[in-house]
């Protein structure tokens, strides 16, 4: 399946996702699933953090559409198994993730490898390659620090498990990675980390469920299903 010429653009707060985006170190091309706000409660006032935005290789639809075709937006919203398919399932992941309030290096990751432990602990699946994977990841943000308007891309080959980490100053993306970390369970638990159960961005959550009912209700009615 192409993208579809109804997968527009999404404005998260001044950061704009654009359609349809070539990951680094990719010769493919994947269209946004959704894109929302990461933020949390302090002292009765919403802060954002970051906007994310995950981007999918086009056979997602057709792997997703033969558990999920002629579910509601408020059924794929509510179903822990479907965003689990979309973290495990066989086609590629492109995750953007830009600042909107200045965040370290260390701030974020530390944040995102506790989640991924947590995660991978949880499914029990962390092992001394994981610890390692951890620990990787947390070298390769050690130095590294994202103003407003800085992005974190993450894309996440499928099969092979691999983990490209890249970083971007402004809404460009680069061609090369900064790093490659193989293993599977990192590359899952970063994703599951925001969309998944317990994820990070429930609005990001809402815009996947939204936008993917509607790709999956053309996909089926393209006679493709």
């Amino acid at each position: 399946m192409s993208v579809s010429p109804s997968v527009t653009e999404v404005q998260v707060e001044s950061c704009v996702f654009p359609a349809a985006v070539k990951p680094p170190g990719s010769a493919k091309t994947f269209f946004l699933a959704g894109a929302g706000v990461r933020g949390m409660e302090i002292q009765g006032k919403f802060v954002k953090f970051t906007a994310i935005g995950v981007y999918l290789e086009d056979n997602a639809v057709p792997s997703l559409a033969v558990n999920w075709k002629g579910k509601s937006a408020e059924e794929l919203t509510d179903s822990v198994e479907f965003f689990s398919e979309i973290v495990t399932g066989p086609f590629e992941k492109f995750t953007r993730v830009t600042t909107i309030l200045p965040l370290t290096g260390q701030q974020y990751s530390e944040k995102v490898a506790e989640n991924c432990v947590a995660y991978s602990k949880a499914v029990g699946k962390y092992t001394d390659a994981e610890s390692e994977a951890i620990t990787k990841f947390l070298q390769v943000f050690k130095h590294e620090n994202f103003p407003p308007g800085a992005s974190i891309l993450f894309s996440t080959q499928s099969p092979d498990g691999s983990l490209t980490i890249s970083f971007s100053k402004d809404d460009s993306i680069p061609e090369q990675g900064n790093a490659v970390i193989v293993n599977k369970q990192l590359s899952e638990a970063v994703l599951e980390s925001i969309i998944g159960k317990h994820g990070v961005s429930p609005l990001a959550k809402q815009s996947l469920a939204l936008r993917l009912t509607e790709l999956l209700m053309q996909y089926e009615s393209s006679g493709a299903a």
